[in-house]
């Protein structure tokens, strides 16, 4: 059994994979802003860098994967925000335990999300994969939320499949997930927001598998990815979304 960190697992998905992990025997470290082991706001370099201190200390240098599901939604008014905890809270944070996985060949997933292949401000995601943070966060404050919020998602998944190969020289896999319209705390405040209440539950309608994604959904996907029985997938983008995706770009493949 190994140990994990999850950022982002004090609710919502990062919740139920430290779950699922659990249930399977592993150890797993909670890295959220509140309810975790490791307190740290991923929204601020310093919280970054702290966080990155914190799990290498509790976890005493022996990491077996890392799960970077902290994130925020279209909701948040702060669409700096957005930018600063969903793409450079990830980033970051992987980049910086870099060495710490490569010495126990870890697994690492990012949760994306399936509006990734949205259009959004190509300018802005290519603040991201220039880490510029300041350039990203001023581009993201003259665009509306919900591009902001794809964009995001489109940066972290082209890092990740940009940066497998390298990694996986070190031993280290990394893959991510692509969720669909999921129950958590965090899409409640988006359907309940009444901007965007009623596209959000025609959206849910429109979900050709017949109901939205839970959760456990989630997790049960991200333990696979971890998992020594997907050795050989790396790089991979796998969405989870009841066949939306594929429904709404059935031709981009």
């Amino acid at each position: 059994m190994g140990t994990y960190a999850i950022t982002g697992g004090a609710s919502g998905i990062g919740a139920s994979i430290r779950e699922k992990l659990e249930g399977e025997g592993h150890r797993v470290l909670v890295v959220d802003i509140q309810n975790a082991d490791i307190i740290a706001d991923l929204s601020t370099v310093e919280g970054r860098g702290d966080s990155i201190a914190a799990i290498k200390e509790a976890t005493q240098y022996e990491l077996t994967g890392l799960v970077t599901c902290a994130g925020v939604g279209a909701h948040i008014p702060n669409k700096g925000l957005i930018a600063a905890v969903n793409y450079f809270g990830s980033v970051q944070l992987i980049e910086g335990l870099r060495p710490l996985l490569a010495d126990l060949s870890a697994s690492v997933l990012l949760i994306s999300s399936n509006s990734a292949p949205l259009p959004t401000n190509p300018k802005f995601v290519e603040a991201l994969l220039a880490n510029d943070e300041t350039r990203a966060v001023a581009i993201a404050a003259t665009m509306d939320s919900q591009p902001v919020y794809s964009g995001s998602k489109q940066a972290l998944t082209r890092w990740m499949r940009s940066h497998s190969q390298a990694y996986a020289a070190q031993s280290i896999r990394m893959n991510a997930i692509g969720p669909g319209y999921t129950k958590t705390p965090l899409s409640a405040a988006v359907e309940n927001d009444s901007t965007y209440s009623t596209a959000i539950k025609q959206y849910i309608d429109s979900i050709p598998i017949g109901r939205p994604g839970m959760p456990q959904d989630m997790a049960e996907a991200a333990s696979f990815l971890l998992s020594e029985k997907a050795s050989f997938i790396c790089g991979a983008m796998l969405f989870v979304d009841g066949g939306h995706d594929a429904m709404l770009r059935p031709d981009l493949f």
